[in-house]
């Protein structure tokens, strides 16, 4: 299943999710390209749109990602990989992994000031709708959860327009409720599953979320 974009996505999605409409719920993008479909969801259910800000690092050389930072600073181990494959990658590329996780807590943290993302009290005794606008694997999610596991939070559901095999079979163990609209035994890259790819910069995001917020205030 491909769309013509993310934005029709959001919409196909939000029209899954009308039992939260007006009830206590936040929609949470995990990219840049995620808050286009949470757009969607967000103006449909009447409800708050926030972004968790992220970061993964991939083993050199592959196209496997051993874990994620999200914005709390915690860097959480890509779920999908044995302890002993995690074992093994982090003995062998140990200084490299701690000089990406400086770095990138380093962009973070430069980013953290700029508003529009999630914080924790945002979320406590709210339905968290988890939105990506696709998931090869699972590692956004463990990162998320991991944000999450401290809060007490009233329900978790995941939408995702496109996911792997791999990634939804993790959000079945996480998630109270998923929505998603294409499953596929060989994921390729997200842009491939939309007609338009007119993500804006981050910069540009990140002034779309606050709008929002303001507007809703």
């Amino acid at each position: 299943m491909y769309f013509s974009s993310r934005t029709e996505a959001g919409y196909r999605l939000a029209l899954e999710l009308q039992p939260y409409r007006y009830e206590n719920t936040v929609v949470v993008a995990l990219n840049d390209g995620a808050v286009q479909v949470g757009q969607q969801i967000a103006a449909s259910l009447h409800c708050t749109l926030t972004m968790l800000l992220m970061d993964t690092i991939e083993i050199p050389g592959e196209s496997a990602v051993i874990g994620t930072l999200n914005q709390s600073g915690r860097f959480t181990y890509n779920g999908m990989l044995s302890a002993g494959e995690i074992e093994d990658y982090y003995s062998e590329f140990h200084g490299y992994l701690e000089d990406q996780k400086r770095e990138k807590i380093g962009e973070i943290n430069k980013l953290l000031g700029a508003g529009g993302l999630v914080d924790e009290g945002m979320l406590r005794e709210h339905n968290v709708i988890l939105v990506s606008d696709g998931l090869s694997n699972g590692a956004s999610l463990d990162a998320a959860m991991d944000f999450m596991k401290p809060l007490h939070i009233l329900r978790l559901i995941m939408a995702v327009p496109v996911t792997s095999v791999a990634a939804v079979d993790r959000m079945h163990i996480l998630a109270d409720e998923i929505h998603v609209l294409n499953v596929t035994d060989n994921f390729l890259d997200t842009n491939h599953y939309y007609d338009t790819n007119d993500i804006p910069s981050h910069e540009a995001v990140i002034a779309t979320l606050n709008e929002i917020v303001y507007n809703w205030h």
